[in-house]
This record gives structure tokens, sequence and C-alpha cells, in this order.
């Protein structure tokens, strides 16, 4: 059923224009500093791995360094696996989870892997806990060559230097309470539609890529996740997030028409994986954990099926 629903910007069933965005703008201030949480902990793994500099966001005058860390030396015999975090940068664990991975698990795969680790695609709403860029952009769903988002342009261009195949992507990402109390309402509005109220799925998923499913590799990662936290179950109409559940904690989008961040490589192996912070039963600690989890049941599956 679509109801529509105020939000205090805009005009209903008027798209947003550069008023608007403005106005939305003022409504969000920084909140935590990526020089502050994200940053040294970078800096700290440079002894092992290469950090690599893949451009700069200047939003209003704020500038914002953009890092990878790549295990060295590059042996173009291994398979190369992508990580990314914080594509929405309000997605804590998706940041946390992959500096997790890089500080404690990720010397396990020396020798098996070459590995690009991208802790935090969007540090503009990393700052302000925000789904959307500094443009009131989404740029899970801009990551093409023409996008209008700096960041989706950014990782694009720093995946094309790569040298060599990708193997897997996994794509570290939250589905939070806040989807619905503000993300969704704030698309509608901006978009000048109605809004359509959803349910909040209570536990970890994984979204396969539509275009090229790969089942038992997201099964491999469920195991994994399972033992750390919980699955989220389908709701009564058999989806999650409005999608149709095709296995146990899985469901399916099309990621190259999405637009997704999971498109950026021709991977044969990708999933996006979606940790849900606000349940009473689970906690920080867990949902970084349950990151790192499927990071490594990920690379595993796709190291032992290549």
């Amino acid at each position: 059923m679509t109801q529509t629903r105020f939000y205090p910007i805009g005009t209903p069933g008027e798209p947003w224009g550069e008023k608007e965005r403005d106005e939305w703008r003022a409504t969000q201030p920084q909140r935590r500093s990526y020089a502050t949480d994200v940053l040294p902990r970078v800096e700290a793994l440079a002894n092992r791995f290469e950090v690599v500099p893949y451009g700069a966001l200047d939003y209003a005058g704020e500038q914002y360094p953009l890092f990878a860390l790549r295990s060295t030396p590059h042996d173009p015999a291994l398979p190369t696996a992508l990580v990314t975090g914080g594509v929405h940068g309000y997605e804590t664990s998706g940041v946390m989870g992959a500096l997790e991975f890089l500080e404690t698990r990720a010397a396990d795969y020396a020798g098996r892997a070459n590995l690009v680790v991208v802790p935090c695609v969007s540090p503009w709403g990393y700052e302000r806990i925000n789904r959307w860029n500094y443009d009131a952009i989404d740029p899970n769903r801009n990551f093409r060559a023409d996008s209008p988002a700096a960041e989706c342009r950014a990782l694009i261009a720093l995946v094309a230097g790569q040298p060599g195949p990708f193997l897997m992507h996994i794509d570290l990402h939250e589905t939070t309470d806040s989807d619905e109390s503000e993300f969704r309402p704030a698309l509608s509005a901006r978009d000048g539609e109605n809004y359509e109220p959803d349910t909040i799925p209570d536990g970890f998923y994984l979204v396969d890529d539509g275009e090229a499913p790969q089942p038992a590799f997201q099964q491999a990662i469920i195991a994994a996740v399972a033992r750390v936290t919980h699955i989220a179950p389908a709701d009564a109409q058999g989806n999650i997030i409005g999608s149709p559940v095709v296995a146990p904690g899985v469901i399916e989008y099309p990621a190259s028409k999405a637009a997704m961040c999971a498109s950026v490589t021709a991977a044969r192996f990708k999933t996006t994986t979606e940790v849900y912070p606000d349940s009473p039963r689970a906690t920080p600690e867990q949902c970084n954990a349950a990151q790192v989890a499927a990071v490594c049941a990920g690379l595993d599956y796709a190291l032992e099926n290549a």
C-alpha cells in the first residue's frame, strides 16, 4: 500500500531543486570524524600494506582524501579480491569491518590472493551518518562511467587501474532502522514521489547479483556469518526489503542495472552484505565480526572454487 508521508523538506509531489538540497545540507552537521576514526587506522597499516591514494573529495571546502590498501607485492599468478566498505557512510560496520579484516585476518591470505581493500568510499556520509553524499546522491545507485557522484567515479578509476582480473568483490553494508524512519522517506521527498513503507529485517542477509548469481557462494557466507550473528528471516510475503528470498538470508538485485557498487568489477564471485546493527540481539562488536566473517568465508569459497 502506498501512503503519502510528510518529509520536512520540499513540496509533496515535486522533486527537489538546489534550494531543497541546500535546506537538506543544513540539517546534516558533522557527527563524527573520518580523520579521527578512519585515517589513523589506515596509516597504522602502512607497514603491512601499500596505502594507495586514489583521489580526494572537496565539498564546500571540506577535503576528504580517499585511500585503498593493497597487499604487496602484487603477484600476477594470484587472483585478486576487492573489499569495499562505507559506500553508504552511515553503515558503520562496513567501514569498521573492512579495517578489522585488514588488522586481524588479511595476513591469512598472503600468498593466496592479491587484496584491494577500500574501507570508506563515502567519508562525507560517514561523518554525517548519512546514506547520501553532499549532493543528496546515493552512491550505491550511481556506479557508472558518467556517475554524478565523485565517490563512484574515483572508485571506478581505482578498479580500472588494478592489474589483473578480479575473482571476488564483497561490498560491506548495513540495513538500519533509520532506513525506514529517515532515508526512504527522504528519497521519496527528493524524487517527488509517494513514500511506500516497508519493514526492516531483523538479522544479516546478502544481496546476490541477479544478473550473474552464485548461490553456493552466498550460502557459504551465510553459514559462516550464522556462527557470529543471526540471519534475517523472510517476511510474511516471503521477501526481505521487498525482494523475494531465493535462499535462506539471500535476495537478488541486478547489480549493473541498479548501478550498485557490486558491479564495478567483472568478478565471478560478488555479493553485498547487510548487517542489522539495531537488533537487540547484536552488539557493534558482533556486527563488525559478521563483516569480517563474511569477507573470509567469501575469500575461502572463491579461492577453493576459482
